[in-house]
């Protein structure tokens, strides 16, 4: 007789790496805990911590307390590094380009890239919010290859139609977007209306 298997719970894997911008990943946390339904799981890595004391002055209790499970990123032997562990897929904000570039050629050689390499083998949603200006045709050429392998590609570029009023709401614009490529629930962010008035 055949066993139904339990539907596992939402998961979602969110890195932050040592690129500017660790307001992002810490603010997909903040909103998945918000939006409750995911069970969210952490990796930082050492250059990552460095970012998020200089830029948003939390230490790691402060942000330990956003996630649902803490990895560390030398434990490779953890749950996310294999493809047995279900998981929606994996958000790297911000990715810096050495993470980048171990991801596109499946160094695998800490619990952040493993991980990555795992969501690609198994088809699940890969996406990588790069920070890094002006590429260099290495960087471009990295970005081709996670492409290629079914990664997105996603730079944390600043909307501007929708006239954002702080800094706070276009990284709230941005990770409302990142979050809608999973589609966990309702959109997030609102849907591009066309513009009124336009001249012929």
């Amino acid at each position: 007789m055949l066993q139904t298997r339990a539907a596992a719970p939402r998961r979602l894997i969110v890195a932050i790496t040592g690129a500017t911008g660790a307001i992002y990943g810490v603010r997909l946390l903040e909103t998945l805990r918000r939006l409750g339904g995911v069970e969210s799981h952490l990796l930082v890595s050492g250059a990552g911590w460095l970012n998020i004391q200089h830029e948003l002055q939390l230490g790691k209790e402060d942000v330990h307390a956003l996630a649902d499970v803490v990895h560390s990123v030398r434990d490779v032997g953890a749950s996310i590094a294999s493809g047995s562990f279900a998981t929606d897929g994996m958000i790297i904000a911000p990715c810096s380009m050495k993470t980048l570039a171990s991801v596109a050629h499946g160094f695998a050689d800490n619990l952040i890239t493993r991980a990555a390499d795992v969501t690609l083998k198994e088809r699940r949603r890969l996406v990588l919010l790069v920070r890094e200006t002006p590429f260099n045709l290495a960087h471009l050429r990295n970005m081709t290859a996670v492409t290629e392998m079914g990664g997105v590609i996603f730079p944390p570029l600043p909307a501007f139609y929708n006239q954002p009023q702080s800094i706070d709401e276009m990284v709230d614009h941005t990770v409302a977007r990142v979050l809608d490529l999973f589609a966990l629930g309702p959109a997030l962010s609102p849907g591009w209306q066309g513009l009124r008035g336009a001249p012929d």
